[in-house]
């Protein structure tokens, strides 16, 4: 029957969010009800509060969650009850034509549950990016659970539902970085950190970590950085390209969303290098770049959707090189928190005091 439980609620735009009583059904079919037992303060939480994403009010938030498997409705073979997963926001469809292709990393159609769940009212909630996890309880689509090895951490485990996943595919998929290959990235928050990361654990040699925060730039270090540059106190393309022999990186990876930053990571890379967009401008920004040095230095121009990762095939193998010690996780939890935090830690992430703050359930 359905059940009664907690959730973190944006009611309107701008507004502090609460934490409510929700209304979770029981799972239809392809769907299940996951029981969350950490969820990361994301920012792309704080965009819906803000109105940033749609209007659709009142959002049920979270959404880069760990969690156990509670029940599951008609269909569901791939889950079952008791299962650790990550909650992941593509559900391949497995028909749109970016499937048919063999690219289900771009699904076009991916799944979200059918129902609905409810304040007490009986007023729907549209859940962040198809999820909703600050909450005890959620409902999803039962493609949006991948299973992982139950001897990870929760806390760490449902970062790589979103932001560090971004980051590391940025590097590792989408920037296909390679052994000894020199990367810059721009912006050292919890996205860019992972990138950093990601850089690492593909084998590059020579790894730069931009930002005009020192502390960030202290805290890119443990994730991989050999070199940090101050962007207001130096021109980080002329620092770029003396770290690299005078060429410029092979691959710079923008986690901003900024056209300054942007048009910085386009002039740092070598000729034919790559430039990944990983962090996400807003729809009213614009860029202008001289056409002929679009034709004139080549490579790509790439952008990252959720660092262009598979869930049921990233999520198990970053969980495995995590437990082997491979892989940095811890180092992105900043804190944890309860539930009735996450207004608090909206400010800490505005102001650049943490990484990650993650709510624990």
């Amino acid at each position: 029957m359905p059940q009664e439980v907690r959730g973190v609620i944006a009611k309107s735009k701008g507004a502090p969010v609460t934490v409510e009583t929700i209304i979770v059904p029981d799972p239809g079919p392809s769907e299940a009800v996951v029981a969350i037992q950490a969820c990361g303060v994301c920012h792309t939480d704080l965009h819906y509060r803000e109105g940033g994403i749609n209007n659709e009010f009142p959002f049920l938030l979270g959404h880069e969650a760990a969690g156990l498997v509670e029940t599951v409705g008609e269909g569901v073979t791939d889950i079952k009850p008791g299962d650790f997963v990550i909650l992941n926001w593509r559900a391949v469809c497995g028909t749109c034509r970016s499937c048919m292709k063999g690219k289900p990393q771009y699904c076009f159609d991916t799944h979200n549950a059918t129902q609905k769940m409810t304040l007490t009212d009986g007023t729907e909630l549209s859940p962040a990016l198809g999820i909703g996890a600050f909450c005890d309880k959620t409902l999803v689509a039962a493609g949006q659970c991948t299973k992982v090895d139950p001897a990870a951490k929760p806390e760490v485990a449902g970062l790589l539902g979103c932001g560090v996943m971004a980051g590391l595919g940025a590097a590792m998929n989408t920037g296909q970085v390679s052994r000894g290959d020199s990367v810059a990235v721009f912006g050292c928050g919890g996205v860019g950190d992972a990138a950093l990361e990601g850089a690492r654990l593909a084998g590059a040699g020579t790894i730069i970590a931009v930002d005009i925060d020192d502390q960030k730039l202290e805290w890119a270090k443990g994730f991989g950085a050999t070199h940090t540059i101050n962007s207001a106190d130096e021109d980080p393309v002329e620092k770029i390209r003396e770290y690299t022999g005078g060429n410029g990186a092979d691959v710079t990876i923008e986690a901003v969303g900024r056209p300054e930053t942007y048009e910085q990571a386009f002039y740092a890379r070598d000729l034919a290098g790559t430039v990944v967009l990983v962090g996400v401008p807003n729809p009213d920004m614009k860029i202008e770049l001289p056409f002929i040095e679009l034709f004139g230095r080549g490579g790509a121009l790439k952008s990252s959707w959720y660092g262009d990762c598979l869930p049921s095939r990233d999520f198990p193998m970053l969980i495995n090189l995590y437990l082997q010690g491979r892989l940095n996780l811890e180092g992105f939890v900043s804190e944890t928190i309860e539930i009735d935090a996450v207004e608090d830690a909206f400010h800490k992430m505005e102001q650049g005091e943490v990484l990650r703050s993650v709510v624990m359930m």
